[in-house]
């Protein structure tokens, strides 16, 4: 049997405060908007900036309680970072149009902000260093340059 993967690893701001909402069955979902950016310099030297929006599903699963983390500490401008894998959906409104949606469901959640320092939340938090052979996960501070500052001059 082949194996396949699908993972998202993202490192953005919130847009807005998170929504949160419980289903018909009780359980809690929380919606995030997370951007993030990238930075070039175009063929005439000048640079150029694209920001682009994901839409982060937070479930209350299995223990990790992500939507209550999310209601609790999370608040528009907040930096995040987010594991989790992609889905997409479709449906049809009421005027029976199809409509598509991107969606990142969330696995693990970091905050990234200055409130007490970077903690994992999560399924992922506590499962990584026991699926990494008793490793412990690898920290963000092996890459500092994804989380330069300069990405501050976002809108929110």
């Amino acid at each position: 049997m082949s194996r396949s993967l699908n993972k998202v690893q993202l490192i953005g701001n919130l847009g807005a405060d998170p929504e949160v909402r419980s289903t018909n069955n009780g359980s809690r979902v929380a919606t995030l908007s997370v951007a993030t950016s990238r930075q070039w310099t175009g063929n005439g030297g000048e640079k150029q900036e694209k920001t682009e929006w994901h839409r982060v599903i937070c479930w209350n699963n299995k223990g990790s309680g992500l939507a209550d983390i999310a209601e609790k500490y999370l608040k528009k401008g907040d930096k995040v970072y987010i594991e989790g894998r992609i889905e997409y959906r479709t449906w049809e409104d009421r005027e029976k149009q199809t409509r598509y949606v991107t969606e990142i469901i969330a696995r693990e959640l970091i905050m990234l902000g200055s409130r007490g320092g970077a903690a994992p939340v999560g399924a992922g938090a506590v499962k990584g260093a026991s699926e990494a052979g008793g490793k412990a996960p690898e920290s963000l501070d092996a890459f500092p340059e994804a989380l330069d500052e300069e990405d501050d001059d976002l809108p929110f």
